[in-house]
Formats: C-alpha cells, sequence, structure tokens
C-alpha cells in the first residue's frame, strides 16, 4: 500500500517496526506527563510496562497495523482489528466492524496531520473489506480533546465506560 496524504506515506507494518512504535508511545507518554496528564496512561514509559512489549509485539503479528512515514522515517502507527480488545468492557457490535485498536503518532512531526491521515487510511481499510462500520475507543478524562480529536475526524460518541477507573468513550464512523 503507498497511500500518501501531506507527503505522509502508510504501508503495512510488521514485527520490524516494534522499536520504532514503542518509542512514539514512550514519547507520548512523556508529552502527557509533560503536559500534566498522568492519568491516561500513567508516568512509566511504554516500553517498560509489564506486558507493554509483548503487546506491541502482539498489535504488530496478530492484527493489522499500517506504519506512517515521512520519507523512510516512521511518524505514526495504527492497528486494527475485527472488534474491541477483550480486556476491555466494550461489547462488540451487532454487525461486521472494523475496530481501531491503536493510533499513535511521533510528537517530534505534531501538527502534521499524521493521526488524520491513519484514520483516513482506517477509513478506506474499512470500505475494502466490505464493512461499513468502524469504531474506536478512547480516553475520555481531562478535557475531552481525544474525544474532540475524533469527532473532527468524522466520529459520533456512541457509549461511555469505565475500565477501573479510566473513563473510556466509544466513539463509531458509517464508512459505507
Amino acid at each position: 500500500m503507498n497511500d500518501t496524504t501531506h507527503g505522509i506515506r502508510i504501508r503495512p507494518g510488521n514485527l520490524a517496526d516494534a522499536p520504532a512504535v514503542l518509542d512514539m508511545l514512550d514519547s507520548a507518554v512523556a508529552w502527557m506527563n509533560d503536559r500534566g496528564n498522568a492519568e491516561q496512561w500513567g508516568t512509566t514509559p511504554y516500553s517498560k510496562k509489564p506486558g507493554g512489549v509483548a503487546r506491541v509485539e502482539g498489535y504488530l503479528t496478530e492484527n493489522a497495523p499500517h506504519i506512517a512515514e515521512l520519507g523512510k522515517t516512521p511518524v505514526g502507527a495504527l492497528v486494527m482489528d475485527s472488534g474491541p480488545s477483550t480486556h476491555m468492557p466494550i461489547a462488540p457490535a451487532e454487525e461486521p466492524e472494523r475496530y481501531v485498536r491503536l493510533l499513535v503518532s511521533d510528537r517530534r512531526y505534531a501538527g502534521r496531520g499524521i493521526g488524520a491521515a491513519l484514520l483516513a487510511h482506517a477509513v478506506e481499510e474499512t470500505r475494502r473489506a466490505g464493512v461499513e462500520l468502524l469504531r474506536v475507543d478512547c480516553w475520555a478524562g481531562g478535557g475531552g480533546e481525544l474525544v474532540a480529536f475524533y469527532e473532527r475526524n468524522g466520529f459520533t460518541p456512541t457509549e461511555r465506560f469505565l475500565s477501573g477507573a479510566w473513563p473510556g468513550q466509544v466513539l463509531a464512523l458509517r464508512v459505507g
């Protein structure tokens, strides 16, 4: 796949991308913490969390990973699946769906539309699969900035949930 938006190329991901994805996740944790947000992903770098490396490796081998690049530099990652994680209190849809399991971009390239390009790619992948529903869940705490990001990208909030004390929001987008 060679989708290009604003100079961003999106290609299939694989296990060799694990270090780059872990770096993106680690930098996202640091960025959130610098902004006073320790609730979303905590304060421990993702690569140091119990099970963090294995989770990323699983995403890259068991799901449908996609890597955004500027030039040859990985700057974002999208992981799609056929439904929500069984570890989350979210029911599968009552119809076929595609589900965004992970969306992260390298904070050094913030403001370049990487997340939006990856979501547009997710929409196209969902259409190519002949599926009409794309869903995602995200942290609903703080000022709701993350929910607003997905809304700006065409998603509509559907249901809220709690995973322990972590407030979440499921959002949906009809692509058909």
